[in-house]
């Protein structure tokens, strides 16, 4: 690190917060060697000071950005400044790696500052010991609440719910509401509409804010709620709790327990979360990847990925059987050899297209019965058109090449039986995965991929075998 940084002034004649990202929307080099030189020097006054006009995925993105020993030593230098929320913001390995530095009691501190969601996001993944301790060292109130929380299903609705919400009588006039919001202390900070409540907690109604706000003082709630409302249960998976926001267009949406009691609220901050964390739990799993994160360790990243190679070595064997049951047939005609990976790989990537319009529209619940027929007969049809379309064309370079008519017409007919069998069973494999209730998104690539090779195989070098005499 150059003396200049190390001797660098106070932030207060340094680099001002539109300094902190480039032109390209990175954070500045610039701006993040003078932070690690004020962490090096310990000048924890400086780090403060710089750290403070940022939003906390800002903090997130710059903690990705250290090392290990840099974070904690942000985190320290920050103290009673640093905002737990931040680390929502960052990996979960980058997340963990912190808070195993930390001490429990500092931990404590952070978290009791938090949203009912946010603690329990950081919470659920610590070693039960240290959440224990963590969890006796609060308040009483929420202590009960984070414990509640947590004892729901990993990635339901109850995990993910804020447990502050306004719940009122349904007796009550807009002006008793209003004198209530602006006396009682103890509300969230943000909220988007009023429940409307029995005594034993069952959602009677719900009020939108503009609704309310519109209403005279003297009428009363039960008059102007709604009764047509959508309620979310506290152990529906989270994926199926995204659905709803997007199938009703909600902002925020009831999440009640097993008997129907109000326990908590989702908002649509915290779904636009779930559908980016979903999203990218698919595109790693049909990418073989498991959960791993760019911040992972070199270990963990290979510990991930040799599982999905394992049973891709298994696949590809299997699909160097069928070839050699034809070796015969390609040390007799050399020009099968060159052309046969032609016919696999059309048939990988198409089935690959069919694959994830499926898996798609699993995901969004969109394939019913009539639609889910439409659908398979839509594919065969354009397995059998694109076949057509390929074997024509491969089939005229095959025969100029070659000059030999009769391999072109080959290739043509193996070309069109793979297309019709990658459209077939990319449809087929991931609504059996999903019937059988396994993650189409996870094994459909594999299955799919081995097919259309042995089929494509076996097709091409079977039918030149007979065309030929060959066997």
């Amino acid at each position: 690190m150059s003396d200049d940084f190390e001797n660098a002034p106070g932030p207060e004649t340094g680099i001002e917060l539109d300094m902190f990202r480039d032109a390209d929307g990175r954070i500045s080099p610039l701006w993040l060697e003078r932070l690690r030189a004020f962490l090096e020097g310990g000048r924890a006054e400086d780090v403060a000071l710089v750290m403070e006009p940022l939003h906390n995925s800002d903090v997130g993105d710059v903690l990705e950005q250290l090392d290990a020993a840099e974070r904690v030593a942000l985190v320290r230098s920050l103290g009673d400044l640093f905002d737990f929320s931040a680390l929502t913001e960052v990996d979960e390995s980058i997340r963990l790696e912190i808070m195993q530095a930390l001490p429990n009691a500092e931990i404590a501190r952070g978290v009791a500052e938090l949203d009912n969601d946010d603690a329990v996001y950081l919470l659920e993944d610590l070693e039960q010991e240290d959440r224990d301790e963590i969890l006796s060292a609060l308040p009483t109130f929420e202590r009960l609440a984070l414990k509640r929380s947590l004892d729901f299903p990993e990635d339901s609705a109850g995990r993910r719910m804020q447990t502050e919400f306004i719940a009122i009588p349904p007796f009550w006039t807009v002006g008793q509401v209003i004198d209530y919001l602006r006396t009682e202390k103890d509300l969230p900070d943000e909220f988007y509409q009023l429940y409307v409540v029995d005594a034993a907690y069952k959602v009677l109604g719900t009020l939108p804010l503009d609704k309310f706000l519109r209403s005279a003082r003297a009428i009363k709630i039960d008059t102007i709620m709604n009764t047509n409302f959508v309620l979310i249960d506290a152990e529906q998976d989270q994926e199926e709790a995204a659905r709803s926001f997007e199938r009703y267009d909600l902002v925020e949406v009831g999440v009640v327990d097993e008997s129907g009691r109000l326990v908590g609220v989702l908002t649509i901050d915290d779904i636009v979360d779930v559908i980016q964390e979903e999203a990218e739990e698919d595109i790693r799993f049909m990418a073989g990847v498991g959960d791993e994160d760019v911040s992972d360790t070199t270990v963990d990243t290979v510990r991930s990925r040799v599982p999905w190679l394992v049973i891709n070595l298994f696949t590809a064997v299997a699909v160097s059987f069928v070839i050699g049951l034809f070796d015969a047939t390609i040390e007799q005609m050399v020009a099968l050899a060159v052309l046969m990976p032609i016919v696999a790989s059309m048939g990988g990537n198409a089935g690959a297209q069919t694959m994830t319009v499926t898996v798609r529209a699993l995901a969004m619940r969109e394939l019913d019965g009539g639609r889910l027929r439409r659908l398979i007969r839509r594919e065969m049809v354009v397995g059998l058109a694109n076949g057509v379309i390929f074997a024509i064309l491969i089939g005229i370079v095959t025969g100029l090449r070659y000059g030999d008519v009769q391999l072109g017409i080959v290739i043509g007919l193996a070309m069109v039986i793979n297309m019709i069998v990658a459209g077939t069973f990319g449809i087929l494999i991931p609504l059996t995965l999903d019937k059988l209730k396994a993650d189409p998104a996870i094994a459909s690539a594999v299955f799919v991929t081995t097919i259309t090779d042995v089929v494509g195989f076996f097709a091409f070098l079977g039918i030149a075998g007979l065309w030929f005499g060959l066997f």
